[in-house]
């Protein structure tokens, strides 16, 4: 099954499969998402969705049941 992946403030939109990774995903579509340690614990990849939930983008596939996912970046002057 395939979503629409939205990057803002970007306005980037590109289609995906459920359970691809984020990261990549953001990689194809030519969005830049700092990284770190790649396992999630540096907290560097960490995006918000619309519903505020804060997410670390390495470690989180695609979630089955939506039509379309919206991806706050932050920018984080640390990395």
């Amino acid at each position: 099954m395939t979503i629409n992946i939205r990057f803002l403030p970007d306005d980037v939109t590109i289609q995906a499969e459920v359970g691809e990774s984020l990261l990549d995903i953001a990689d194809r579509a030519g969005v830049s998402i700092p990284t770190g340690c790649l396992m999630g614990t540096c907290h560097a990849c960490t995006v918000e969705l619309d519903d505020g939930e804060i997410i670390r983008a390495c470690i989180t596939p695609v979630p089955p049941g939506k039509e379309e996912l919206t991806i706050h970046l932050f920018s984080d002057p640390t990395w």
